[in-house]
């Protein structure tokens, strides 16, 4: 098991997660870009701090359900088209296909349908804020749930200041007056989804000889029709087609999970997974200017305070960072399978 195969199972993985590479694979070779890294990098941020705008736009025309169905439609689009242009296969395996049913709805079916219901009755603040999360849960459900990872005293006190800050931004000492508890509940338990979705992805599918690119194609794949099969019980056929929250779905999935995909893979192959994960710490940032500037979603001052904390304990629950030699000696860095917020 390569270094980044557990290194990224206690990270955020925002928004297109992609089952980890064999360390046994052979390294992809990676065309080189026309833009610097820094540049796809600041694109990454922003496509992934504006998904959370994108679902509150798209809830007001249509049902969580179909905005995340739409979401994973456009999304399976644009990796389709990836996969036909760089003429490769989905796995054949029935095994592998029935892991990706499990990792398709931890790691995209449920946090994009939860996520889009909390929007209902939060800000998209507060959703963007929550979604950062993920790295603390995944560093909780490691010590459980990973016998072989050991954390330091840094990271376990990284854990308690992230949670320290997610009770600032609720406001606990207030008892979490004017906070709608269920939206809340449901934004956390999207974040809580993605780390469950990677220890399953690495327990099941590591190793399966199938490069990342595969293995999220199909991944989002089985995800849209376990979507096709649930929308249509719980939502009626739209009547009217609202044009802006379509054209958000659309943004939504094309860019926030289908091409930030790409881009997340291409950083990971060429800068490593210790600096790309480094988008984690901008998303909400982005997300919260985005909902105040755009939406006109109002923001105290635990908001603000409450993230500053909330990311500063997921920093610390990070590993340290690997030398080249040592990432070299221990495989290639993996990417993520299909995910975003």
């Amino acid at each position: 098991m390569c270094y980044e195969i557990a290194e990224f199972i206690v990270r955020h993985m925002t928004t297109a997660p992609a089952p980890p590479r064999s360390a046994t694979e052979p390294p992809t070779s990676m065309p080189s870009s026309v833009l610097d890294w820094r540049v796809r990098f600041g694109v990454l941020s922003l496509i992934w701090g504006f998904s959370f705008l994108l679902i509150k736009v798209g809830t007001e025309g249509y049902a969580p359900f179909q905005v995340t169905l739409g979401r994973l439609v456009f999304g399976t689009l644009v990796v389709a088209a990836v996969l036909v242009v760089k003429r490769e296969r989905l796995p054949r395996s029935p095994r592998i296909w029935l892991h990706l049913t499990v990792s398709a709805l931890l790691l995209n079916a449920l946090p994009f349908s939860l996520f889009a219901y909390a929007e209902l009755s939060i800000p998209s603040t507060l959703a963007g804020i929550c979604n950062a999360t993920s790295p603390l849960w995944g560093m909780a459900l490691s010590l459980v749930a990973l016998s072989e990872d050991r954390p330091s005293r840094r990271r376990v006190a990284g854990l308690g200041i992230g949670f320290f800050g997610v009770l600032t931004v609720l406001g606990a000492w207030q008892g979490f007056s004017g906070l709608d508890l269920g939206g809340t509940a449901m934004a956390l338990l999207a974040s809580l989804s993605y780390p469950i979705g990677w220890i399953y992805v690495r327990r099941t599918l590591a190793g399966s000889g199938h490069s990342n690119l595969s293995l999220s194609g199909a991944q989002l794949l089985v995800a849209t029709v376990e979507l096709a099969v649930v929308t249509p019980l719980f939502t009626t056929f739209p009547s009217h087609f609202p044009v802006v929250p379509l054209l958000a779905i659309v943004a939504l999935g094309a860019l926030g999970t289908g091409l930030a995909f790409q881009l997340q893979y291409a950083l990971v192959a060429e800068v490593g997974p210790t600096t790309a994960q480094m988008v984690t710490y901008f998303i909400p940032v982005i997300a919260t200017g985005a909902g105040v500037a755009v939406l006109g979603e109002s923001l105290s001052w635990s908001t603000p305070v409450g993230a500053v904390i909330v990311l500063a304990g997921a920093a610390l629950t990070q590993p340290r960072r690997v030398s080249r030699t040592s990432r070299k000696s221990q495989g290639h860095p993996s990417g993520r399978t299909a995910r975003q917020s």
